[in-house]
């Protein structure tokens, strides 16, 4: 059970680090550009929070396995394909959770307008500068919400990691399914256990991300 805690908590935070990454650049695109198919984009983005896991995690395995894409490039690196390993589990993760982090992002950063970076300019700051040090600050609630969101949210996703980690000990086999298996084989104790601390869990990431948000809405 320790060695579910400890890989579900390890994908969660290199998913929400990535998503992080990713996301930043994507969501001020999203939010600055003028281009009139952006939000084709965004839609795309938004995708998994409308469509089964189940379908998402369907067409990533075909996309993982060893005829598909993720598979041949795998083989480069000496592996036979991405799916029902760590690293396809993480890439999944971070296509899921997306729209978790890029749309409170996203929504920051179009929340105080274009004047503070007009403001930069003006003062002889450069777009890397301004972007720095106005944009990120001014959308740190943003960049708070989004971390938590996908953060927890990456802790209890199911439908995805089953379809493309499997249930493998110690390589794929995270707190979601060691649930589902406990329910199967009626381990009522366990699942209780585990499925208690995620009720205890998603509650206080919950309410710590309403009262942080609150006190720094206040601060501004």
């Amino acid at each position: 059970m320790g060695q579910t805690i400890l890989l579900t908590l390890q994908l969660a935070v290199i998913t929400t680090a990535v998503l992080l990454i990713v996301g930043t650049p994507l969501a001020w695109w999203l939010a600055r550009s003028p281009a009139w198919w952006k939000e084709a984009v965004a839609t795309v983005v938004a995708l998994p929070l409308v469509l089964p896991p189940t379908v998402l995690g369907f067409y990533l395995l075909l996309l993982f396995g060893p005829s598909g894409p993720g598979g041949r490039i795998a083989e480069w690196f000496g592996a036979k394909t991405l799916a029902f390993t760590f690293e396809g589990l993480v890439i999944g993760s971070v296509i899921y959770s997306m729209p978790f982090v890029v749309q409170p992002i996203r929504n920051a950063f179009e929340a105080f307008g274009q004047r503070p970076l007009e403001v930069a300019a003006t003062l002889g700051a450069t777009p890397i500068d301004t972007f720095f040090t106005v944009a990120l600050p001014l959308a740190r609630p943003g960049f708070l919400t989004g971390a938590v969101l996908g953060f927890a949210h990456t802790v209890g996703e199911f439908g995805v990691v089953l379809m493309i980690g499997g249930n493998i000990p110690g390589e794929t086999k995270v707190l979601s399914i060691a649930i589902f298996d406990y329910v199967e084989t009626l381990q009522w104790g366990k699942a209780h256990l585990l499925a208690g601390g995620m009720l205890v869990f998603s509650f206080i990431v919950i309410l710590t991300m309403m009262t942080v948000e609150k006190r720094l809405g206040r601060a501004a």
